[in-house]
């Protein structure tokens, strides 16, 4: 990772209940006069980390930074009831009247694209600016590509690892399959089945393996949510209609936009991000020649806050 911003430490922290029995983990950082800017993070399911906090010039934003429903800091842990891309969509409002601000900007890569795209085509009017990374269009085919078949045949190896816990027999439908294992009554059950769902996942995001991503993706606590919630979401087709949020890009056309992504992302391939910019021609797109899915890929970090430095500058003009 390079040109980084300090590390910084939130100068507020919020706990907001929304829907029973969810509880919100929120905080801010950076300028409190400052533009504000929401970051929403991937999974769904995957949780803010203190190293996102450093993407953001704190001089020029106020930068809130939230952990979705059963993530992270939330509460509860790996929690589906009452987890939907709507759920969130509605947090984020619940979240901006709390903290008394009229409009702002949202920077968010793989799922918190997708969710980044789904808020502001519903409130167009609260949204100053887009700098989305990794685009998920969270389609169908991107859905098999990944947990089915595509994938699979660049990181054999891997896949083998990926698909251990499930049956021979149920592998024609991992998403099913590993549904089943992840909402099970047997804990060891689930946490054998998160961990190589998310391990699956931490492997593949990077063109160069990134240990510290694996990681990541491999703790025991964040691998649960992010397995359980992302399955849940995609089994239930992220709660989108077919194409929505291309179908309905029609309402941020006016909105200023960034759009980074690897040439080489396997996790969510550089097609979708391409078929965002063809129907969204007035956003900057930006491909990286060199890099994976990751944020901490370091052209992509660089491609972010360079986005988001120009983005603060477009809002103040």
């Amino acid at each position: 990772m390079t040109n980084l911003y300090p590390e910084i430490e939130p100068y507020a922290v919020h706990r907001v209940s929304v829907t029973h029995p969810h509880e919100l983990y929120v905080e801010e950082v950076g300028n409190p006069e400052g533009i504000p800017i929401v970051f929403l993070h991937g999974g769904p399911g995957a949780g803010c980390e203190t190293v996102h906090r450093q993407l953001f010039d704190p001089a020029v934003y106020r930068i809130v930074l939230f952990d979705q429903r059963g993530c992270g800091r939330s509460l509860p842990h790996a929690e589906l009831t009452h987890n939907s891309t709507w759920d969130l969509v509605n947090d984020m409002e619940v979240i901006r009247q709390q903290l008394k601000i009229e409009v702002w900007a949202l920077c968010g890569g793989s799922w918190g694209s997708t969710l980044a795209l789904a808020y502001a085509e519903t409130h167009p009017q609260r949204v100053t600016g887009l700098v989305l990374r990794g685009v998920f269009l969270a389609r169908s085919e991107d859905i098999q590509w990944f947990y089915q078949q595509g994938a699979s045949r660049i990181f054999p190896d891997y896949w083998q690892d990926f698909i251990a816990p499930v049956a021979a027999t149920d592998r024609d439908n991992m998403l099913d399959a590993y549904y089943r294992l992840l909402t099970s009554g047997d804990e060891q059950v689930q946490m054998r089945a998160a961990r190589a769902w998310s391990v699956w996942e931490g492997r593949t995001a990077s063109l160069v393996e990134n240990q510290q991503v694996i990681d990541h993706f491999s703790d025991p606590y964040a691998a649960l949510s992010i397995a359980r919630i992302e399955c849940h979401y995609f089994i239930h087709h992220s709660f989108l209609q077919p194409d929505q949020l291309i179908r309905d890009i029609g309402r941020i056309q006016h909105i200023p936009g960034y759009i980074v992504h690897g040439r080489y992302d396997v996790i969510c391939p550089f097609d979708q991000a391409w078929e965002l910019h063809k129907v969204w021609p007035s956003a900057d797109l930006r491909i990286m020649p060199k890099s994976g899915h990751s944020v901490f890929e370091a052209e992509t970090t660089a491609a972010v806050i360079s986005a988001l430095s120009e983005l603060a500058v477009r809002i103040k003009t």
